[in-house]
């Protein structure tokens, strides 16, 4: 199925599939449980549009390359265009939805990567690397205190709150835009909190913004 922006009231976004610009080590604890330091300033990096696919899909693996982790991260869609010095009201317009990502990362080779000092993408950007839910409209959203949750096979494996993040919602928009430049469509996933682990064939995934979004996946069995 081809990935199209869309909201839980069934409407569809006309908005362009753009690019996914992630943070990295937003939650502390996710930073501990993988033995990273805590950054002084936000972790960037970025997915292409052909990362994207529906969540509500299941779940492909890439076959032959190692433990798939799972990162579930709250996802903002960008409904404007934003970049350079833009103001907490700006930051706050931009966002046209508010969704849920899953960040799918190839851990071996991520950090066989880190480890010679080289870039992620290999183990982060591949296809089908970043599953998206739909959206729900901001409007009356408290940013700074939105909830999230991971369950598999129907045991909770993560769980966590945007108040846990180090660089709250705005303020990382404030300064994703300093630097890549938002434009209508883009995404932008906000870090995961703890409790990260290896996806295995046949497992279902349920994600929540509890009373506002639940997506449930599966990931497709492995040759």
């Amino acid at each position: 199925m081809i990935y199209q922006h869309s909201f839980t009231n069934g409407t569809q976004s006309d908005l362009p599939i753009g690019k996914v610009v992630c943070v990295g080590r937003n939650y502390a604890e996710h930073a501990r449980e993988l033995n990273n330091p805590v950054p002084s300033e936000p972790l960037l990096f970025i997915k292409p549009s052909t990362a994207v696919v529906p969540m509500a899909e299941p779940v492909r693996l890439p076959e032959g390359r190692g433990a798939v982790h799972y990162e579930t991260e709250i996802a903002l869609l960008i409904g404007e265009r934003l970049g350079g010095e833009v103001s907490d009201a700006q930051a706050r317009t931009a966002i046209a939805g508010v969704g849920l990502a899953l960040d799918l990362t190839l851990r071996e080779l991520q950090d066989d990567l880190k480890a010679k000092g080289h870039p992620w993408e290999r183990a982060k950007a591949f296809d089908g690397a970043c599953p998206l839910s739909r959206f729900v409209e901001p409007a009356g959203l408290d940013l700074d205190n939105l909830p999230l949750s991971l369950t598999i096979n129907g045991a909770l494996r993560q769980q966590g709150s945007s108040a846990q993040m180090l660089t709250p919602i705005i303020d990382l928009l404030r300064h994703i835009a300093q630097t890549f430049t938002l434009l209508p469509g883009d995404v932008v996933i906000t870090g995961t909190p703890a409790g990260v682990g290896v996806l295995q064939g046949g497992d279902v995934l349920e994600v929540t913004i509890p009373g506002l979004l639940t997506e449930t996946s599966r990931v497709l069995p492995t040759a």
